[in-house]
């Protein structure tokens, strides 16, 4: 079993900034990559950014790229997602999860999720 818990949500002026924090317990992510998705009221839940395992590689949706930027220490357990130039369409809750199988960019190839943290940004 894998717990995830997301921290660091809250509200934010347009083009602010702020850092998403993702804690895993039980077993470990290390091997494993780590996505952020994030889910607005009456609106699925979509793809923001993939960690792979080693860190070495990133994924974005379109809409994050330039912005967001995903990173991981894996002796801490822990996965980051900082949020700069933040727009009112970022608001959402965000969530994080660890892949399991299949393409990063699908809610369906991840297994654990975490409970989400609301990020509000005002205009």
């Amino acid at each position: 079993q894998v717990q995830l818990v997301e921290s660091g949500g809250g509200l934010v002026q347009a083009g602010g900034s702020l850092r998403l924090s993702c804690a895993a317990s039980g077993r470990p992510v290390s091997s494993s990559a780590v996505g952020w998705f994030r889910q607005a009221p009456g609106k699925e839940r979509t793809f923001v950014a993939t960690i792979t395992w080693s860190g070495a590689s990133t994924y974005y949706a379109d809409s994050v790229k330039g912005r967001f930027a995903i990173s991981r220490d894996n002796a801490k357990n822990m996965v980051y997602l900082q949020m700069n130039s933040l727009k009112p369409e970022d608001t959402a809750v965000y969530y994080c999860a660890r892949h399991y199988s299949g393409s990063y960019y699908y809610r369906e190839a991840y297994n654990y999720w975490g409970q989400g943290t609301q990020v509000t940004v005002s205009s």
